[in-house]
């Protein structure tokens, strides 16, 4: 759900959470008062006892069982789903979200793992990933992975709980691995899939210095997430949702 860099074997569409920025080598902008001015972001070592069980952001809900499926610009199959599995990183207990990325044959291109947590204000951070690609026969091609707290990485913000137009943040950082950095653009954005029309919805460009000059704009609905991503500068591209599964939180 970061933005990463291209696979090597497969020319996929920049993927799964920074306004117009004046350089993407520079921090990420926040203007005051902002939402963010009371976090450290990044941080290696976050405190398990600010943690819930349950990620229910209404911007990114990681209820178990939920699924979103889209399809890219050039046909390729995207299939994002919660696991009712969870795993201890940094001694946060954190929900597993996995993608899967199939071209248009139904072959599979490449797998990820992320893993995030929620706060008990609401804000939903990045703990940690894992990206493999595959060549034609599906055979591993690649394999990047990173751990708050583990070489220097540092968790980042997923999605805040109070977003305000200019926030600026980092998703993670992982030094060579995974950069992902978020500006709030608008929260009254409008876009059409392939499920509806839509408004009111929190609109938020990404960014990455491992992918100079490529800006993805993601279009989020109150309750169903990501609905729209788009390759707004730096190249082309982006994927609609197609279908969605809403989860359940535990009893």
């Amino acid at each position: 759900m970061a933005l990463r860099p291209p696979a090597p074997a497969a020319a996929l569409v920049l993927a799964v959470a920074a306004s117009l920025l004046t350089g993407c080598a520079a921090d990420p902008p926040t203007v005051s008062p902002s939402g963010v001015d009371l976090l450290e972001i990044p941080t290696p070592t976050p405190d398990p006892d600010d943690f819930v069980d349950t990620v229910d952001n209404p911007w990114l809900p990681l209820l178990p069982g939920a699924e979103w499926v889209y399809e890219t610009s050039d046909g390729r199959r995207i299939t994002v789903s919660v696991a009712a599995d969870h795993r201890d990183v940094a001694g946060v207990t954190a929900t597993e979200v996995q993608e899967v990325v199939r071209d248009r044959d139904g072959d599979l291109e490449q797998e990820h793992v992320d893993w995030f947590a929620q706060d008990e204000a609401g804000n939903v951070w990045h703990l940690a990933g894992e990206s493999t690609t595959y060549d034609a026969r599906a055979r591993s091609t690649g394999e990047t992975a990173w751990e708050a707290g583990v070489d220097g990485a540092q968790a980042g913000i997923a999605m805040l709980a109070q977003p305000r137009r200019g926030d600026g943040y980092h998703e993670e950082l992982a030094p060579g691995v995974a950069e992902g950095r978020a500006t709030v653009v608008s929260l009254d954005g409008e876009a059409q899939v392939a499920v509806g029309s839509f408004e009111g919805l929190l609109v938020i460009d990404h960014t990455s210095p491992l992918v100079p000059g490529v800006v993805e704009r993601r279009y989020h609905q109150r309750g169903r997430g990501l609905l729209l991503a788009e390759t707004v500068a730096g190249g082309t591209g982006g994927r609609e949702l197609v279908g969605f599964t809403a989860g359940s939180a535990a009893r």
